[in-house]
């Protein structure tokens, strides 16, 4: 395994954040007597917010009124993440501390606006840990599409070939897989497709698996 740098998604990976957004996008349903569809709202996982907005309408159909919906949700959801810290997924810590100790540089690739994305992490104390972030209000193409991962490397000034991807969620592994990265996937409220599954990437139960694959890669060199 030869990689140069590493490259984080943050929701359902770094964080333990899916479980309470989709809590309140029920919420949000709820107060507008809009039934929820979960089979929707779990393929919004890991898109910008075009994506999802792409996603929702057509799920929902032409009588939903979107922004109503988007306003109600998103003053729900920064009530919440803008001022309590998400809890930090399990392993997390312990692998972002072992890069670091190894000078392997490291940089957030997320599909959240940056204000909200900055917060975030700062409030998780995961900020220091990284050497840039990339947020999905930077790029034209969020993921499934490999922009925001070709973008993040760049940062880096390392080739995406030489980077290491952790991600939870399929949309986030295609985007990844797609920019030609070494992929890990450590699924969270989805679980790896059919049409994944066949791409060829690392599939974990959790980022402590993967601290310990990395270490015995780097025994073995």
């Amino acid at each position: 395994m030869n990689y140069q740098a590493a490259i984080f998604d943050m929701d359902g990976l770094l964080l333990d954040t899916e479980r309470v957004c989709k809590g309140i996008f029920e919420e949000a349903c709820a107060s507008l007597s809009i039934p929820f569809l979960e089979n929707v709202y779990l393929d919004i996982i890991g898109r910008n917010s075009q994506g999802i907005e792409k996603v929702i309408r057509a799920g929902y159909g032409s009588d939903l009124d979107y922004p109503v919906l988007h306003d109600a949700w998103r003053i729900r959801y920064n009530a919440v993440v803008k001022h309590q810290a998400i809890p930090v997924k399990d392993g997390v810590v312990e692998l972002l501390t072992w890069l670091k100790n190894n000078n392997i540089p490291t940089a957030v690739a997320t599909s959240t606006q940056q204000d909200v994305a900055t917060i975030k992490l700062k409030l998780a104390g995961l900020d220091h840990f990284f050497d840039n972030l990339t947020t999905g209000c930077e790029v034209k193409n969020g993921k499934p599409d490999p922009e925001i991962y070709l973008l993040a490397a760049g940062r880096l000034n390392i080739y995406p070939e030489q980077c290491l991807a952790f991600e939870d969620s399929n949309n986030g592994v295609l985007s990844a897989v797609s920019a030609n990265m070494q992929t890990f996937q450590i699924p969270d409220l989805v679980q790896p497709s059919a049409e994944v599954l066949t791409l060829g990437h690392t599939v974990s139960a959790s980022l402590l698996d993967v601290l310990k694959i990395l270490k015995q890669s780097k025994q073995g060199a």
